[in-house]
């Protein structure tokens, strides 16, 4: 009953939702009953959306899946969706440092250029707006140079200060960048303490390109750090263990 209610474009999408979960063919039965639409209209829906360039394999009676890749047209965009997206891009455009803060402002305007005039009003008027916060964070330029590394996993030279004003060189492998709303911290797998450690960033006074990759994946010393952390928190650790120790 719930898909009678539903507009045809959100039932499109919906679909697409569904599909994204399979990774075999399955049959255009199980997709209608998951729907709770008819044979005949889950038929031509697939017709509708392959017409619109989903990459839909498939055939009446053998069973369809969808080619990973696919990108979902901005047409399909529901309204929850477009507020999400304003809100997210409004907020790294005011928070962050100028790279990240432009490239929002270029990602709403791709999305804006591309959608039908009715999406397109929605979005430009979007009421959800992000309220200045207490104190502002200290984006340095450095924050390039720190996310190019966690891209490519590459090790950095740091000379940090820690919260009594020590300074100490540091080679790390940097795997994420945290923004909190008044910091930012580069996490990282510390050479000198021989284990993770996390670094603000507006206390790192030099940031040296090595051109040296670490010796693992990021998403696995992500998955370590998880772990580690979920070890670690059966217990309070001091501020000085967590932060630049």
């Amino acid at each position: 009953m719930w898909s009678l209610l539903m507009s045809r474009s959100e039932r499109l999408l919906h679909l697409l939702q569904v599909l994204r979960r399979y990774r075999r063919p399955v049959s255009g039965q199980v997709l209608a009953n998951e729907l709770g639409i008819s044979i005949r209209t889950l038929y031509r829906d697939i017709a509708s959306l392959q017409a619109q360039g989903a990459m839909i394999e498939g055939e009446p009676r053998i069973g369809y899946v969808m080619k990973p890749g696919f990108m979902l047209p901005p047409l399909m965009f529901g309204s929850e969706e477009l507020e999400a997206l304003v809100l997210g891009m409004r907020w790294v455009a005011d928070r962050c440092d100028r790279t990240l803060a432009e490239g929002a402002l270029n990602v709403l305007a791709k999305v804006s250029s591309v959608l039908p005039s009715e999406l397109r009003r929605e979005l430009e008027e979007s009421a959800l707006l992000v309220g200045a916060p207490l104190q502002r964070p200290n984006n340095p330029p450095s924050h390039d140079i720190l996310r190019s590394a966690v891209r490519s996993e590459l090790k950095l030279r740091i000379t940090y200060m820690d919260g009594d004003g020590i300074q100490t060189q540091r080679v790390v492998w940097p795997f994420a960048l945290v923004y909190f709303d008044q910091s930012r911290v580069l996490m990282c797998w510390c050479e000198l303490r021989n284990g993770f450690r996390n670094f603000r960033t507006d206390r790192i006074l030099v940031t040296d390109e090595t051109n040296e990759r670490y010796p693992k994946r990021r998403a696995a010393l992500l998955r370590e750090w998880r772990k580690a952390h979920q070890e670690a928190s059966k217990t309070i650790l001091p501020e000085s263990d967590r932060i630049g120790s």
